[in-house]
């Protein structure tokens, strides 16, 4: 799809936009116009350090993410994906730097050719595909065990005290054309979401590196698709996996 037209064609209506509505439907309208550059660089604020630059300004065997850390400048493509990713970068700029500082220091460390390791795997799930959760604990207790009708059918009404935002970019992505299977990996939230400061600075190798993620298919949220009104949409199996054995511990951070 011509990205003109891909960006002017996200439905900023579906719920599980609802967060990013106010800043991103007029940021999508400028990069229709102008491009995904020019509209990021215009919607920073005032003295803001960090800039978009074209993809092409990404040097040829440089890591993306050692590039941001040493130029603090994000290399950005006219599609989709990136305009997400500057929406992020946008909203949540404390996040943002501290998933590219951790993902930087991981680079400089790797052996070349070397495995990406467990922290490296965490981050990008995150940057890429993370939903953040604050909810009740029978919310939190029923997604850790995969317990699908207790989450989605006896809780039902408990959603209503839910707050779940969708992070990653790629995830983002992926519900501008919304199917079934789309799962998010989710984290949990102690306290609700709010510049994200505080998640930032909990975020650490130690952690990471337990890859504290719980799965969420992001249409069987209540209210967010119209065919989950009926139960058995809880039934396909093949997207409502049940739990592996020894799933471990959860915990909010």
């Amino acid at each position: 799809m011509n990205p003109s037209v891909a960006l002017g064609a996200i439905d900023w209506s579906r719920p599980w936009l609802a967060p990013w509505r106010d800043r991103g439907e007029p940021l999508a309208e400028a990069a229709r116009r102008s491009g995904v550059v020019a509209a990021l660089n215009a919607a920073l604020p005032a003295g803001a350090t960090l800039r978009f630059v074209d993809q092409s300004e990404l040097p040829a065997g440089e890591a993306y993410e050692a590039f941001i850390a040493r130029t603090r400048c994000v290399p950005t493509r006219d599609n989709l994906h990136d305009l997400f990713n500057g929406l992020a970068w946008l909203a949540y700029p404390d996040l943002k730097r501290q998933l590219n500082r951790l993902q930087a220091a991981q680079l400089a460390r790797a052996l070349p050719g070397g495995p990406r390791g467990a922290v490296r795997d965490a981050l990008t799930l995150f940057d890429e595909n993370a939903a953040l959760l604050h909810a009740p604990t029978p919310i939190l207790q029923a997604l850790h065990e995969r317990d699908w009708h207790a989450l989605f059918v006896t809780h039902r009404a408990s959603w209503g005290q839910v707050e779940l935002t969708l992070f990653g970019h790629a995830l983002l992505e992926k519900l501008t054309q919304p199917r079934k299977v789309i799962t998010a990996h989710v984290w949990l939230l102690a306290q609700p979401l709010r510049e994200g400061a505080e998640l930032a600075a909990a975020l650490t190798p130690q952690v990471l590196a337990r890859k504290p993620f719980l799965p969420l298919p992001v249409l069987g949220v209540p209210g967010w698709w119209a065919a989950n009104e009926d139960t058995t949409f809880y039934r396909d199996a093949a997207v409502f996996r049940p739990a592996q054995k020894n799933s471990g511990p959860w915990a909010a951070a």
